[in-house]
């Protein structure tokens, strides 16, 4: 299943969502840019790994940097897309509803809680994690909490024929975060020697945009609600019919 509209209008245009898509597509084009012993030099500087942070002494400030730098690197070109894609799906609603500055620091604070779930979750691990999918894991949940029942568009391939339907963000979002939390007790736990996934970033972002969205979400009097006629694809405004 592969979401490709959100059905819920915003008034705003999506600037902070636009600059972080541009932010993480430049940060890529800079990686690929770089021979492998730059490359690896970078990602060992500026990605999370949690093993530096236990049992370790002399920390300074900037040690603490990669919590923040790991949300614009990506390993790959699939990792980048995907993780950009589902940015623009959700981001600019978020956005809409948060209003830009609070909508950038609500981000940053997510991705940089993915990261410390992730460094609770594998204290031991000596392998970079780097990604903005935790900082997009808090966007999804802020998403679902504001508008659980609204529609996503989903494109399932079967074989070359597309099928369209449409499914509440919900139970598409509520089948992600259970997998992500069945994928992560398993590694947890030890059956499984994992597949350089941080599932527990992906949780802990997820949860925070849970818990802190509400509180970043701007009041009624700074956002006119949109009336029963503004809303988009034959949807109300909440998204659904």
């Amino acid at each position: 299943m592969f979401p490709i509209k959100n059905s819920v209008p915003s008034r705003y245009p999506a600037l902070v969502t636009w600059l972080l898509i541009a932010v993480n597509c430049a940060s890529f084009l800079y990686e690929k840019s770089l021979s492998e012993v730059e490359l690896d030099s970078l990602i060992s500087s500026f990605a999370l790994v949690p093993a530096r942070y236990f049992g370790a002494s002399g920390l300074t400030p900037t040690d603490y940097l990669p919590f923040l730098t790991m949300m614009f690197l990506h390993e790959g070109w699939l990792h980048l897309i995907l993780n950009m894609w589902t940015l623009w799906l959700f981001g600019p609603t978020v956005e809409d509803r948060l209003g830009h500055g609070r909508y950038l620091a609500f981000y940053l604070a997510c991705g940089v809680i993915a990261g410390i779930a992730h460094l609770v979750s594998s204290p031991e691990s000596t392998v970079p994690a780097l990604g903005a999918s935790g900082a997009i894991a808090g966007v999804m949940g802020c998403y679902v909490l504001m508008f659980p029942w609204a529609r996503l568009v989903i494109l399932v391939p079967i074989l070359f024929l597309p099928l369209f339907f449409e499914m509440p963000a919900v139970i598409f979002i509520g089948l992600w975060f259970l997998m992500q939390l069945l994928q992560g007790a398993v590694e947890l736990f030890g059956l499984s020697v994992g597949g350089g996934v941080a599932w527990w970033a992906h949780v802990g972002g997820f949860l925070a945009g849970l818990a802190f969205g509400a509180l970043f979400t701007r009041s009624k009097a700074g956002y006119r609600p949109h009336y029963a006629d503004e809303g988009i694809l034959g949807f109300n405004p909440q998204g659904y019919r």
